[in-house]
């Protein structure tokens, strides 16, 4: 274990700087210097958005974790759950209310865009002046040198003062000194998102070139799928709070879980669908998955066949219209599709004046996951929306297979669906069945 987070509290007063009175500040001053507890410290509200009641906030409550040597965790939440705040905490940028951290070894962190840069000295001299922040010798800084500039890509402007950077060379040159100076702990927040597409790729796969040498790293982003990509482990903050502590696909999934949409199938009398082009002819009122006997269904087989049961009113005779049901992963990817319509002859629905069903039998072979399903009404020709309904029904496709399989025969997916083939052998091979269980 290179890192102990224990019993780990933080809190800040709204609006001013220290307790507001010169008595209180010694007060607090000299409980510090006997290493007593902070007098003036008060219950303050949790780290809602939403609630502007109270002067005190706490940032962090009782959070606790462990990393060890090697590892890389991923750190997600939401704006103000708290992640920033824990990484300056663990950088030492700011003290801990309560609770201690114990880390062995040295530490790098970009919180920021120019954290640690100063902006009148050269990207040269940064360089120099970030390694001795880290406690390495010159000649060590020396022998990195060419590799950091190498890989930041700006080493046109190497000796120019980085305050005429953009973010984006800001970033490029900050993570390469943090990534090559060699600190057993590498804290990033999210500032990725400020480099390019090609940016991105290299310090993902530096990452984990600096976790294959046994050196441990902390990453915050947004970006779910690099956090399932560079992740093994993930925690997940809410309103300061230590929420969950797991695999990265628990985590993801169990935080993206909590933003989706309707899930339920039920559309409320109330939805407001103007944004999503609702014209008013037709309404969707329900979408389930079924089972054979028509009951909703939250849970599925691997490989069991979907039966989407869309329930809609009519509010006059359309006949230029087709359904579309859409498949999408958690985090707003679309996986895949299915429609009403025939491409190759156009043919549309003709639906009369009424309360209407229409049940859609489907083959997705969907690797075993979490999923949501879009659906909409549109018009054979032209692009006009009749009704469209986003994230509306959330189910999970289970390891459990319905055929063939007593499981899905690997503990991680590897991809959204199963395409099934043909495989041709050549002479000398042969099939061999392995018994899954």
């Amino acid at each position: 274990v290179v890192l102990q987070v224990e019993n780990l509290w933080k809190q800040y007063r709204l609006g001013l700087v220290g307790t507001g009175t010169i008595k209180d500040d010694l007060a607090r001053f000299w409980a510090k210097l006997r290493g007593k507890e902070d007098p003036t410290l008060k219950i303050g509200e949790a780290n809602d958005r939403q609630t502007i009641a109270g002067d005190y906030v706490w940032a962090l409550q009782d959070i606790n974790f462990e990393v060890k040597q090697g590892e890389v965790l991923g750190i997600i939440g939401k704006n103000g759950a708290g992640k920033s705040t824990l990484l300056k905490i663990l950088s030492r940028v700011t003290q801990p209310t309560q609770g201690q951290i114990k880390m062995k070894g040295r530490v790098a962190s970009l919180l920021e865009v120019g954290t640690g840069f100063h902006p009148e000295l050269t990207g040269r001299e940064n360089i120099f002046l970030n390694g001795a922040i880290l406690g390495m010798s010159k000649s060590e800084i020396r022998s990195k040198f060419d590799e950091i500039v190498d890989f930041s890509g700006i080493g046109k402007y190497i000796d120019t003062p980085v305050k005429r950077y953009s973010s984006g060379m800001y970033v490029r040159l900050a993570f390469a000194v943090a990534a090559h100076l060699e600190p057993e702990i590498l804290i990033i927040d999210e500032v990725l998102a400020v480099g390019d597409a090609e940016f991105q790729k290299k310090c993902l796969g530096k990452m984990k070139d600096v976790s294959g040498e046994g050196r441990t790293v902390l990453f915050v982003s947004h970006n779910m799928p690099a956090i399932r990509q560079m992740c093994q482990r993930a925690i997940s903050l809410k309103n300061g709070r230590l929420l969950h502590d797991g695999t990265s696909y628990e985590v993801i999934d169990e935080y993206l879980q909590l933003s989706t949409g309707l899930e339920d199938g039920i559309v409320p009398e109330n939805y407001d669908a103007a944004i999503h082009g609702r014209n008013g002819k037709l309404l969707i009122k329900k979408v389930h998955l079924v089972d054979e006997d028509g009951k909703p269904i939250k849970k599925i087989l691997f490989r069991q066949t979907l039966k989407v049961l869309v329930e809609f009113d009519a509010l006059e005779e359309v006949d230029d219209c087709y359904l579309q049901v859409c498949v999408k992963n958690l985090e707003g990817e679309f996986i895949t599709y299915t429609a009403t319509i025939d491409q190759n002859r156009f043919l549309s629905l003709k639906i009369p004046e009424g309360k209407h069903y229409i049940t859609l039998n489907t083959s997705f072979e969907l690797i075993p996951g979490s999923y949501i399903l879009d659906t909409g009404f549109f018009t054979i020709r032209g692009h006009d929306t009749y009704d469209s309904i986003p994230e509306i029904y959330k189910f999970e496709v289970l390891h459990v297979a319905s055929n063939e399989m007593m499981s899905y025969p690997w503990n991680n997916p590897f991809g959204y669906i199963n395409t099934s083939g043909s495989w041709d052998l050549s002479p000398g091979l042969s099939w061999k069945n392995p018994q899954y269980v």
